[in-house]
């Protein structure tokens, strides 16, 4: 007797953007299966700069400030007054170009606008969870980076993400050959854990760090 084929989650005659995958209920290793890909949750060996972060105090004095000082209810409020410092000092160490709302179109079933894309030597993604929802953040992150696979023209080995609250971060990567996301089980918070957050932004991008 043979074994009846389960549905498909993702409807051919249907298209799906990256934001549609927050609201999808399906378990996030159902979804990427979907899409050819697999995932495992796991310890990654991100890449670490080993310069000195010289305007890190700064940045830390302005977020702790604004943090005691506007309300961060709203998704605006945290992308204005957490996220984007943190990307545009980022940007200003490695050179890298910082693109907003980037749109790429794979298939039917990847396609949208990235939050963040920053490219330097070497591109990162980052995903602001919507909702303050970290956990479906991340199976947004995981499916960006699938598409990325497909739009980047380099030849690097491995693709790197991160999903964000604003005040949490999470990594998660892409291994291209064999078509793996691990989510990484460390969560990196603001401002407590932003040296080694910095760190880990800036070593990615960074060429000589990214192995």
């Amino acid at each position: 007797m043979t074994t009846p084929h389960r549905p498909s989650i993702l409807k051919p005659d249907e298209t799906y953007t990256f934001r549609k995958y927050f609201d999808l209920r399906f378990a996030p290793a159902d979804i990427l299966r979907e899409l050819g890909a697999s995932l495992t949750k796991g310890t990654i060996n991100l890449p670490k700069t080993t310069q000195a972060i010289t305007r890190l105090t700064s940045l830390q004095e302005r977020l702790e400030e604004a943090i005691t000082r506007v309300s961060l209810t709203s998704e605006a409020a945290r992308r204005e007054v957490l996220i984007a410092p943190i990307l545009l000092e980022v940007a200003h160490i490695t050179e890298a170009l910082i693109n907003i709302e980037y749109t790429i179109e794979i298939n039917q079933f990847l396609r949208g606008d990235l939050d963040y894309y920053l490219q330097s030597q070497h591109p990162i993604l980052v995903v602001e969870a919507k909702q303050a929802d970290l956990t479906r953040g991340f199976t947004q992150l995981a499916v960006e980076l699938i598409a990325l696979d497909s739009w980047v023209e380099s030849d690097e080995p491995v693709l790197y993400g991160a999903v964000t609250t604003g005040d949490i971060w999470q990594f998660g990567s892409f291994q291209r050959v064999s078509r793996i996301v691990t989510q990484d089980l460390m969560l990196y918070r603001v401002p407590t854990d932003l040296e080694i957050l910095m760190q880990i932004l800036v070593g990615i991008l960074s060429k000589t760090n990214n192995n």
